[in-house]
């Protein structure tokens, strides 16, 4: 288990638990198991009392957390029949962006994601989930076949932006994340998105410009990152505390202000302490969905989306 900055209290009870277990085991005539179960009943206690107030910087943190289920993960368990699709038919295939034909329950579908890999060697080939442009162009054909075909579409989001390097930037970078909004607003079938993670600016936007959006409880969903924008505001990369409170990129401040349609629970102690638990939330939820769009018209779908995206924040300053 990989520990957060501020579950340290945690670590240190779990962990002499777990000591008090592997003294047991060496020596059998040593019963420490009710020692055990008082320091794991001491941890469940702080458990709950570390996430039922969790600040939005310590949300950024669960959001970032390695263990927590992929989009990979998500394709392997909530669908089958998956065939994945390759390149953007122009200049290469990005390993930032995967996605293919698959079924959901059973229902053709498309499904696309941003996968960050889940170790050195994996994050390196898929760029920490940092699409390139031709990631957003293979999104597009994607997008454009599920159109052909009157295919359901859904979207995993979780990246930290799209890739910032110059060579990116030489091929379009800007133009195609426009081009995949742009999209994601035009095509005629149920598009539905899911922040698994990180909804990180442009780069999350260009693949949930949808007709419903969901977050996982602890995920975040924000023009820019807490030390980007500390950077920009106050020169200073160490306020991103402040600025991670001034972004209202919580779950719980987007719903409020009616950019998400959903919130989706995690496992007490985030999606990483219980993947399998997640992973059937988040596929409830789009089945959920899917249901609410089932037999709407293609104009009625369209309308519908650009309607909602045009009243987005309005929620919010009514209330």
């Amino acid at each position: 288990m990989n520990y957060l900055e501020f579950e340290k209290p945690l670590a240190e009870i779990e962990g002499k638990a777990e000591e008090l277990r592997a003294l047991g085991r060496a020596n059998k005539e040593m019963d420490v198991e009710k020692e055990a179960a008082a320091l794991d009943k001491k941890a469940d206690t702080l458990l709950k009392d570390l996430y039922k107030g969790l600040t939005p910087w310590q949300k950024c943190l669960v959001a970032r957390h390695p263990d927590r289920p992929h989009c990979r993960d998500y394709i392997e368990q909530l669908f089958t029949d998956y065939m994945p699709l390759a390149g953007d038919r122009n200049f290469a295939d990005d390993h930032a962006v995967m996605g293919g034909l698959a079924r959901f329950n059973d229902l053709p579908v498309v499904v696309i994601g941003h996968e960050k890999g889940n170790d050195t060697k994996s994050r390196i080939e898929h760029n920490f989930g940092m699409a390139r442009p031709e990631g957003y162009r293979k999104a597009i054909r994607l997008m454009d076949l599920a159109d052909r075909f009157k295919l359901p579409v859904i979207t995993l989001v979780d990246t930290p932006g799209a890739y910032p390097g110059k060579g990116a930037e030489e091929r379009g970078q800007a133009e195609a994340i426009a081009r995949a909004t742009e999209k994601c607003l035009a095509i005629g079938v149920p598009l539905i998105s899911v922040v698994i993670g990180e909804g990180g600016s442009g780069g999350a936007v260009a693949f949930a410009t949808a007709n419903r959006v969901a977050m996982l409880e602890h995920s975040i969903y924000s023009v820019i990152s807490p030390e980007g924008c500390a950077s920009i505001l106050w020169k200073d990369a160490e306020k991103m505390r402040e600025a991670a409170e001034a972004l209202r990129l919580t779950a719980q401040d987007l719903h409020k202000l009616g950019v998400i349609d959903r919130i989706v629970k995690e496992p007490l102690g985030g999606a990483q302490r219980s993947p399998k638990e997640t992973l059937e939330a988040v596929g409830a939820a789009i089945a959920a969905m899917l249901k609410d769009l089932s037999g709407k018209k293609p104009d009625v779908l369209v309308r519908d989306r650009r309607q909602k995206f045009l009243d987005m924040g309005s929620k919010g300053l009514a209330a």
